[in-house]
């Protein structure tokens, strides 16, 4: 008897189908599951009550758009095989495999030059040597080694599946109408000229907006200034965590949180079979959090006021600079602190941080967005826009903010 086909239903895309068993052998895999104890917005949530989505849900929509975007194609005439078509679902599936909790905060705190990116691979080729080299074209396309480029520029681009999904999830789950993009549409509108994805000149009003729409959920979302001050606000928290676990401190943690606070974790620990991955695999949101809430009882004074206000929401409060502080105003902050709650300057240094908020909306460098036209001529989006400039698209805005631990006075 045949197998029935399996159905997710996603509240952006509607009815998902699971195409054939090799996905979901895929989706069954711990790593792929445990994306389902991570949020997509980090801490977006206490800005946004609705943001509370995981990344395992992006992951099955951007699969979805994948296979979308292959049947367009393939309408067109563009030869993509089964296991072609398998592979770049699956490499698309896997793309955010290597998050760790709330986003980017422990690349920044507990783990020293690990980019998810590179845990992403790492992940990949362990889940590849579970299902016995079933994953090698997959492996192959996402690092782009695969002699059909486009099916990397749908994975990774300017215009991927992977920016289509997050853009209507997350403006979908936050209430921002802004970030909607017609992604049925711009699939549609995809084409192939010399193994490179174009867009058909028709599709240009939907790449115009897709790219503003990219740009306004940045600075409305994903930078919103009390969404960045709640993660410097918990990168202090791990940080000062770290810091006293070196010094021998006992911390509540579950052990692949303490594995990480305890001894200093570098990339060249990890491997698609090693202890490191192991237990990165095992961390989520949830090992945070847990930690936090019990880290407010910490006899260590700043520790449990960071860990208090942060789990009531008493976040870092942000100011805009418009140079960075000086020796002698870091010096003033630290005392002013110091003074004010009792702790040490060394130990102050922990209740502020300074940090640049920036992004952009288009880069030249990277692969363009190229419109195909009626003549079979190409031109970049920059170009063949009527209504976007090519400077402001591609400058790249920066707010420089002071993010300061909530006291009265300073």
């Amino acid at each position: 008897m045949a197998n029935k086909k399996k159905i997710i239903n996603d509240p952006v895309f509607g009815f998902l189908s699971i195409p054939n068993e090799l996905i979901y052998d895929v989706l069954q895999h711990p790593y792929v599951q445990r994306l389902n104890r991570i949020r997509q917005l980090g801490l977006s949530y206490l800005v946004y009550p609705g943001a509370t989505h995981s990344r395992f849900g992006h992951s099955l929509g951007a699969m979805h758009l994948m296979h979308e975007a292959i049947t367009s194609l393939r309408l067109k005439g563009v030869e993509i095989t089964e296991e072609e078509a398998t592979s770049a679902m699956i490499a698309i599936l896997l793309h955010d495999i290597g998050h760790g909790p709330f986003s980017h905060v422990l690349e920044h705190t507990i783990v020293d030059g690990v980019a998810h990116e590179d845990i992403s691979l790492l992940m990949m080729e362990r889940i590849n040597l579970d299902l016995h080299g079933q994953l090698d074209m997959a492996i192959a396309i996402f690092k782009n080694e695969y002699p059909k480029h486009f099916l990397h520029q749908l994975i990774s681009s300017q215009l991927d599946v992977d920016r289509m999904d997050y853009l209507c999830r997350d403006s979908f789950f936050t209430g921002v109408q802004e970030g909607r993009v017609a992604s049925e549409r711009l699939l549609k509108m995809l084409d192939v000229r010399n193994d490179k994805l174009v867009v058909q000149v028709k599709g240009i009003y939907s790449v115009e907006k897709f790219l503003v729409a990219r740009r306004l959920m940045y600075w409305q979302v994903y930078l919103h200034k009390t969404s960045v001050a709640a993660e410097q606000h918990l990168i202090k928290i791990l940080s000062r965590a770290k810091e006293l676990a070196r010094g021998g401190k006992d911390l509540f943690c579950s052990p692949a949180l303490r594995y990480f606070l305890y001894q200093n974790v570098n990339f060249e620990m990890f491997s698609p079979t090693s202890e490191a991955l192991e237990n990165y695999a095992l961390l989520d949101d949830n090992d945070v959090l847990s930690a936090i809430k019990a880290w407010i009882s910490s006899d260590d004074k700043v520790l449990s006021m960071l860990s208090e206000s942060f789990i009531n929401r008493r976040l870092f409060r942000g100011e805009l600079l418009e140079a960075h502080l000086s020796a002698a105003q870091v010096a003033e902050l630290n005392k002013a602190f110091a003074d004010k709650l009792n702790v040490s300057e060394e130990e102050a240094r922990y209740l502020w941080s300074e940090h640049v908020s920036t992004s952009n909306t288009y880069s030249e460098k990277a692969d363009s967005i190229d419109i195909l036209y009626n003549d079979g001529s190409v031109r970049d989006i920059a170009e063949a826009s009527e209504i976007l400039d090519l400077e402001a698209l591609t400058r790249k805005p920066k707010k420089l903010y002071l993010f300061k631990y909530r006291v009265h006075g300073i």
